[in-house]
């Protein structure tokens, strides 16, 4: 018989507030978390300086299994269209979740509102780190403008995950012409 480790408490603290603050927002106290998580006040005050950087580690452990819900592996053999609609697939998908409140990540910029919030700040280099794939991809695949597709592509990203995670609209059926659209006028192969 074997006996699983309990995860340590930062590694608690972590996964707890990852999950809490996608599911009822940044404002969740610090005494939910700790109950949470199993960890008492004067552990977590051990563990982080405040709040605002265990919301930001917690966004940062996350990161780059985010990366890989979304982006393709490194070693796909698709072309780069098809590696940008790859992504718009899995957000579809990943829409389709009755848990789905929109990205993460830009779910934490709208509600802090601050720029230089640590967690803004993991939140911010996440999303350029997927603009700059869709400018990698497109510039690869022959896009006119690159630069300019990967903005229209990360509004289009974002718009669409924002309106499904607040439940105004299904993303199905919808991502992909509008993609294809933006990769057409930008003259991707």
């Amino acid at each position: 018989m074997t006996t699983a480790t309990r995860p340590s408490p930062r590694e608690r603290l972590l996964e707890t507030a990852a999950g809490l603050s996608y599911e009822q927002g940044i404002g969740v106290g610090i005494e939910a978390l700790c109950r949470t998580a199993g960890v008492s006040k004067r552990s977590m005050y051990q563990l982080f300086d405040s709040k605002d950087e265990l919301l930001a580690a917690s966004l940062e452990r996350g990161a780059a299994a985010y990366a890989a819900s979304l982006l393709p592996a490194a070693d796909d053999a698709r072309g780069h269209r098809e590696r940008i609609l790859h992504v718009f697939e899995q957000l579809e998908n990943q829409a389709g979740a009755p848990e789905f409140r929109g990205c993460r990540y830009l779910v934490v910029q709208i509600e802090l509102k601050h720029p230089d919030h640590p967690a803004s700040r993991v939140a911010r280099q996440v999303k350029e780190g997927l603009a700059e794939f869709f400018r990698a991809e497109g510039a690869a695949g022959g896009a006119r403008a690159p630069d300019l597709l990967a903005r229209q592509l990360i509004l289009v990203f974002d718009g669409a995950s924002a309106r499904a995670g607040i439940g105004a609209d299904h993303l199905a059926g919808l991502m992909m012409p509008t993609v294809g659209t933006l990769l057409d006028a930008a003259g991707m192969r």
